[in-house]
């Protein structure tokens, strides 16, 4: 059995930022797995954001732009 990994505050902090974007993007008119999926195929721009300083509505307003 091995030992579970838990994340670090940090990586925490971005993933629970990504949750409040995506509950953004499905306001702006996306279906959750198509928020999820922009999410994923976008994760090196969405931690751009993050690190930026970007709150979750500011981000998901330029991803929609």
């Amino acid at each position: 059995m091995t030992k579970k990994e838990e994340l670090d505050e940090e990586t925490m902090a971005l993933i629970n930022w990504c949750i409040e974007v995506e509950k953004f993007l499905v306001a702006g008119g996306a279906t959750q797995a198509q928020a999820q999926e922009h999410i994923e195929d976008e994760v090196e721009w969405f931690t751009d954001q993050f690190y930026d300083g970007l709150t979750p509505e500011e981000a998901a307003k330029e991803a929609l732009a």
